[in-house]
C-alpha cells in the first residue's frame, strides 16, 4: 500500500514534537482517507467549496495533542483534544488550523462547525472502516446548504464516497500494523 506523504508544515512539527511512530503511522492513514475523500468530492460536486490545505492539514495533526498524551495512543481518553490545539499554537500554527485537534473529537457538542472540520472527523472515522450516521449526516447537510440541494441527494451520494473509502480498512490497518512491527523490531 502507498501512502500519500503529509503536508510538509504538519511534518516538521511532528518531527519537532518527536511524534511517536504508532501516532505518525495513524496520522498518515486518516490524511490518506481525507485526500481520498476530497477526490471523490471534487469529482461528484466539483462546485463545492472546500478549503482542502486546511482539511489536509487537519487530518495530518488531528491527533497531536497524543504527543502529551502517550496513553491515549492505546486507551481511551480525549485530553489529547483539549491539549492538542495549544501545544499547536506553541509552535506557530494559528487557531483557524489548530482547532482540527479539538473539532475532530468535539464535532458532536459544537454546533456549527465549518464542513472541513466534519470532513477531518469523518476521515478519523473511516479510515479504519468505521461509519458514524450522525456524522454523516452533519456532513451531508453542510454540503447541502452549500450547493443548494437536498440533505437526503446528498447523503446517497457520500454514502457511495465514504463505503469506498472504508472498504480498504484492512488494508489501512494492515499497513499500520506493519509500520508499529518494524518500529519495534529497530
Amino acid at each position: 500500500m502507498t501512502v500519500r506523504d503529509l503536508p510538509e508544515e504538519a511534518q516538521r512539527l511532528l518531527v519537532t514534537l518527536n511524534a511517536p511512530p504508532r501516532l505518525l503511522a495513524h496520522l498518515a492513514l486518516v490524511h490518506d482517507a481525507a485526500f481520498e475523500i476530497l477526490n471523490a468530492f471534487q469529482t461528484r460536486w466539483p462546485c463545492l467549496k472546500i478549503d482542502r490545505d486546511a482539511v489536509l492539514f487537519g487530518a495530518a495533526i488531528h491527533d497531536v495533542g497524543k504527543c502529551l498524551h502517550t496513553n491515549e495512543l492505546t486507551g481511551p481518553g480525549n485530553c489529547h483534544e483539549q491539549d492538542g490545539p495549544g501545544l499547536l499554537q506553541q509552535h506557530g500554527v494559528s487557531s483557524e488550523r489548530s482547532r482540527f485537534a479539538r473539532t475532530h473529537g468535539t464535532w458532536q457538542h459544537e454546533p456549527n462547525l465549518a464542513l472541513e472540520d466534519y470532513l477531518v472527523a469523518l476521515a478519523d472515522a473511516c479510515w479504519k472502516g468505521s461509519r458514524i450516521e450522525t456524522l454523516e449526516l452533519k456532513v451531508s447537510e453542510r454540503i447541502a446548504e452549500t450547493i443548494g440541494i437536498e440533505t437526503w441527494e446528498a447523503f446517497i451520494v457520500l454514502d457511495e464516497i465514504v463505503a469506498e473509502v472504508a472498504c480498504r480498512s484492512e488494508e489501512r490497518l494492515a499497513w499500520q500494523r506493519a509500520i508499529e512491527s518494524l518500529c519495534r523490531g529497530s
